[in-house]
């Protein structure tokens, strides 16, 4: 298999008036392509530290970080962000969609930094728009759009430069129960279809989606197991 992220003695370190505060006191992690991985914790694991890093949001006090083959280590921060354009899609729980653009416009934006041209912006959001079921909203506004459908569009935005991985925060964490069904259902799909997708939650329901699920506690990864009820799940949904 392809390793996408080989993380080796991750620690970051928070300088609080005279102390240190250890987010995270050592971290290796190895996710592969292909692999649909939960990352979960109770508040103050380390796990929005570790996916802010993971998602090249965030720097590191110590370790090494190697993402598809680039080490981002020592990046600066332009270098970083050309990197999160190019191999990380971003799914965050409050959507992040600009309100006075449309559903096709709003998924075509990450687009416009990755130097396509107008016509093929639209064409590629379009696209992922009709692979996230929203081919009859796409000229929509987010205030005329349900909270499903809003994270629908925030899920074809994550997918439209064609990224190594998708990162996903908490995307159930606004909608209710038969909304949160549907979209992990669509996460499945999504999956299914050979992207690499990374969830961070805190609900054992969501992670249960996941093939593998990474616990974290006190800044220091406590269990990493395959989840035998990957299976059921998708069968049940």
């Amino acid at each position: 298999m392809e390793r996408l992220i080989d993380i080796k003695g991750i620690q970051k370190v928070y300088n609080v008036g005279h102390e240190q505060v250890y987010a995270l006191r050592h971290i290796d992690l190895d996710i592969y392509k292909g692999e649909y991985v939960a990352l979960m914790g109770p508040s103050g694991s380390g796990k929005s530290t570790l996916m802010n890093i993971l998602g090249c949001l965030d720097s590191f006090t110590k370790g090494r970080y190697i993402l598809n083959g680039t080490d981002v280590s020592q990046m600066t921060e332009n270098a970083l962000a050309e990197v999160r354009n190019k191999e990380i899609g971003f799914v965050f729980q409050t959507f992040n969609l600009l309100p006075r653009m449309t559903a096709l416009e709003n998924v075509a934006l990450p687009l416009v930094y990755a130097g396509y041209s107008k016509k093929q912006r639209l064409e590629r959001a379009e696209e992922v728009l009709v692979q996230v079921g929203l081919r009859e909203r796409m000229k929509h506004k987010p205030n005329e759009l349900s909270g499903g459908q809003r994270q629908r569009v925030a899920i074809a935005r994550g997918l439209v430069n064609r990224p190594s991985i998708l990162l996903a925060d908490e995307p159930t964490g606004n909608l209710d129960t038969k909304t949160s069904v549907e979209i992990m259902a669509l996460f499945r799909d999504i999956h299914a279809g050979g992207n690499t997708i990374i969830l961070v939650t805190h609900e054992e329901d969501i992670a249960i989606n996941a093939k593998r699920i990474v616990r974290l506690r006190d800044g220091l990864i406590e269990t990493d197991t395959i989840n035998e009820r990957f299976g059921k799940v998708q069968q049940q949904v």
